[in-house]
């Protein structure tokens, strides 16, 4: 049965409800030395959004935001359209796992140089979901502009013995 969050939990994060002590390097509120990204649904099926500023140590060495730090941003993003989705459709983790989906492709694609000295706007919808897979298109964005955009396959994490 899908549960529905109440009003104190939508004042937090997707991550800080929903996950709040995983240590995941680029959402894991869990992890004091990561990026602790914070995402927030969108109206019913439009999305999830959030805003990321990059750290000085984020430089890609020309001044610019890292292709690997924008990859960690646009996969965590997209985690949380599909944590949000799994839990909208009752589809809690499975016994023995941590979370219930993982991971199982991440298509990116850098369109044009981010900023490093400026925050970013991440967005991402789910445009295919059924239990065992999901499929998400994410972007990062700035100045009304995407500038790396990603599809991100999450599959069903059914831990083996």
């Amino acid at each position: 049965m899908a549960q529905t969050p109440t009003d104190a939990d939508v004042a937090l994060s997707i991550q800080e409800r929903l996950y709040p002590e995983l240590p995941c390097f680029g959402c894991g509120q869990g992890n004091p030395k990561g990026l602790q990204l914070r995402s927030y649904p969108l109206a019913q099926g439009e999305g999830v959004v959030a805003s990321f500023t990059p750290w000085p140590e984020h430089d890609n060495g020309l001044g610019y935001l890292n292709g690997g730090i924008i990859g960690t941003v646009l996969d965590c993003h997209s985690a949380a359209a599909v944590m949000l989705e799994a839990e909208r459709q009752g589809w809690p983790p499975l016994p023995g796992a941590d979370l219930s989906y993982v991971t199982a492709g991440l298509d990116v694609r850098y369109l044009r140089p981010a900023p490093l000295h400026e925050t970013v706007e991440l967005h991402a919808v789910v445009t295919e979901a059924d239990e065992p897979q999901m499929t998400v298109a994410v972007e990062l964005r700035f100045d009304g502009k995407v500038r790396a955009e990603a599809t991100a396959i999450w599959k069903r994490w059914r831990p083996r013995p």
